[in-house]
């Protein structure tokens, strides 16, 4: 991840999905959640897929996007 203290850019971020951790590509402040479309701050990324390589905001968004039958809608 980006130093905090140094050059981050602003707008969205492009990110690419580790096991265990994520690797800023293009700076930014944020990336957006694939279900919701909210926007999620870089440091408070905790959920993503490194198989379809996108970002949720919640448990929740994660659940819908892989068991999209069990899910309750988020509306």
């Amino acid at each position: 991840m980006l130093n905090k203290f140094g050059p981050s850019g602003s707008g969205e971020a492009q990110v690419q999905y580790l096991d265990g951790d994520f690797r800023v590509i293009s700076p930014g402040t944020y990336v957006r959640c694939a279900v919701t479309g909210v926007q999620i701050p870089l440091d408070e990324l905790k959920y993503w897929s490194v198989d379809l390589k996108e970002a949720y905001a919640t448990p929740i968004a994660v659940l819908q996007r892989h068991y999209p039958e069990a899910a309750k809608p988020l509306i």
